[in-house]
């Protein structure tokens, strides 16, 4: 463990842990990579894009943060769906605050007042902060009835904000204060992570989200649960000069059946072309190196509800 550090203005280094929860496609992964400062989560307007926890590591002289950003809270039909709930509960217990997103262009509706019960009901409950999100989407008026709705659930669900915050990833409107103020409620702690890092994920696990992000993009509403990605090699090519790097990637993307392997192939393999191109741009622009990506598509036969291939493919 690091030791403590003290802030260049005196006061102590504050550092910790705070959690994005939400309802799926609640902004949780734009909203991560717009603290960060860089892409470090996958996005997408398909519910249930975020399958892992991701961190994003902001280090500042005064502190550190570490943002985590979970699947969204659903009502399970597979058991993929089962175990992404569980990864999120288990999440909550383990951070210093947890942010709530609440989309300014949507309702507060039952699975909101559900979730934020869910954490009003922990044995150990967290410091929370509601953000409404996407607060670029709607009027003014409208963003104050949202926020009014937001205070409600004080009573209705008996906890307390410690702020309420509309906040737009997209826009960047109010990201630094937020920034600011999830700094401010983490108690004095030691620097967990080195200055230069930004998250902790691995690289092969960066570019298969980077791949998939890829493939989501404009498939049909039944497929995006359906896909998975497998990065079976990654590794600079040989005999290659210093000033003329290649990374070679092979991944495979996994889908159940195989009328859905052949919408990713497309036309004559156009459509897996786009995914190529499209995730080969992604992954140099993170890596800082040009790419070799080869792509292929596998049917692994219901593996959402398979525990042998979730596991396999580290669910």
């Amino acid at each position: 463990m690091a030791e403590p550090m003290t802030a260049d203005d005196g006061d102590e280094f504050r550092s910790g842990f705070v959690c994005f929860v939400g309802r799926p496609n609640a902004g949780k992964s734009t909203l991560t990579n717009a603290l960060v400062g860089q892409k470090i989560a996958i996005s997408s307007d398909k519910p249930q894009t975020t399958r892992h926890v991701v961190r994003g590591i902001i280090t500042r002289p005064d502190g550190q943060l570490v943002l985590i950003d979970t699947p969204g809270l659903h009502k399970p039909r597979t058991l993929l769906g089962e175990r992404l709930n569980d990864l999120v509960r288990d999440t909550w217990s383990e951070v210093d605050v947890v942010a709530v997103c609440l989309p300014s262009d949507q309702r507060i509706g039952p699975g909101d007042s559900y979730l934020v019960e869910q954490i009003a009901h922990l044995r150990s409950r967290p410091t929370l902060v509601a953000l409404a999100t996407k607060s670029d989407l709607v009027s003014g008026e409208r963003l104050r009835q949202h926020l009014v709705s937001i205070q409600g659930l004080e009573d209705k669900l008996g906890l307390s904000w410690a702020h309420i915050i509309p906040v737009s990833a997209v826009t960047g409107d109010q990201v630094e204060e937020l920034g600011d103020i999830l700094l401010s409620l983490l108690p004095p702690g030691p620097k967990y992570y080195p200055d230069d890092e930004f998250t902790d994920e691995p690289e092969e696990q960066l570019v298969a989200e980077l791949i998939r992000e890829a493939v989501l993009e404009g498939v049909r509403d039944e497929l995006p649960h359906s896909i998975a990605v497998v990065v079976e090699e990654m590794r600079m090519r040989a005999d290659r000069p210093e000033d003329k790097p290649l990374l070679d990637i092979y991944a495979s993307m996994v889908v159940e059946r195989d009328s859905q392997k052949g919408i990713v192939i497309g036309h004559k393999g156009e459509r897996l072309r786009q995914v190529g191109t499209a995730a080969r741009q992604q992954i140099a622009h993170l890596l800082g190196v040009p790419v070799f990506l080869d792509l292929k598509v596998k049917v692994m036969k219901d593996w959402q509800r398979d525990p042998k291939y979730l596991n396999r493919l580290g669910f």
